[in-house]
């Protein structure tokens, strides 16, 4: 590695596992300090520590960005104890299946919250400091189904893509502070939730070699990993990205193209 986040504090939403995780380890690996959230407490101290063994610091802020209390804290704590937020990436949120009228009133208010509600609540909360630097960056996870809608699952891709256009508005609005805000688009990303949840309870796959025949309806014929798209965040969070601004970066293994 190149030591591109030297010297930064990076906080990561939802990082005890899949997409969040592999970004603390490429962030850690690129020198910043990594302040990560989650619910699941024995798995975030677990992660802060493997971490802390990259040779920076860290902390796990136990959190739930569905309320605001938690994302108050959590952005509190983080510069407390690193003095600073010079990155955000807004990982946590949840998905759904379902359409219009196989979505509850409660299923929609909850997705929403955690999706929309929380991305807006932690940078509303980060910017400050942010702007009192001069400088900062912004990476919401929003995702392909954003950009092109996905069938059962209109209540997920209504938040993505009011992810996406919340990031343009917020890029917009804090451009001229220094503050850069863009979008990571993933396609379809082999996580450990797909396999709690028995996404290939038909299949029997349990790993990634084995899930990739079910990835026959993606132009690569295989899905992503977790590190393919934490080193697009990385692009968006550091140096090389500092004239990037306000755009969606798909990592979708061409599924937009189709």
């Amino acid at each position: 590695m190149t030591g591109k986040l030297t010297g930064k504090v990076a906080l990561i939403t939802g990082a005890t596992s899949g997409i969040g995780k592999a970004t603390a380890f490429v962030f850690a690996e690129e020198g910043a300090d990594v302040v990560i959230t989650g619910r699941r407490v024995e798995l975030g101290e677990a992660v802060a520590e493997e971490i802390r063994r990259r040779g920076v610091r860290s902390a796990f802020v136990v959190a739930d960005h569905g309320k605001l209390e938690d994302c108050e804290r959590v952005v509190a704590e983080t510069v407390i104890q690193f003095g600073r937020i010079d990155i955000l990436f807004n990982n946590a949120g949840v998905v759904m299946k379902g359409t219009a009228e196989g979505t509850s009133e409660e299923d929609w208010a909850y997705l929403m919250n955690l999706n929309v509600t929380a991305v807006w609540r932690m940078s509303r909360l980060a910017l400050p400091h942010m702007r009192a630097q001069g400088k900062g960056v912004i990476v919401n996870n929003a995702s392909d189904w954003g950009v092109v809608g996905a069938a059962d699952a209109l209540a997920y891709a209504t938040s993505k893509g009011a992810v996406v256009l919340m990031t343009k508005s917020m890029a917009l609005d804090h451009a001229a502070e220094g503050v850069r805000v863009n979008a990571i688009c993933p396609g379809d990303t082999f996580v450990d939730r797909w396999i709690e949840q028995g996404y290939f309870k038909d299949s029997g796959a349990v790993t990634y070699e084995q899930a990739v025949a079910e990835a026959g309806h993606l132009p690569m014929k295989r899905f992503g990993r977790p590190d393919e798209i934490a080193r697009a965040v990385l692009f968006l969070a550091c140096d090389d990205s500092s004239f990037v601004t306000g755009t969606t970066l798909l990592v979708d293994g061409g599924n937009t193209a189709q």
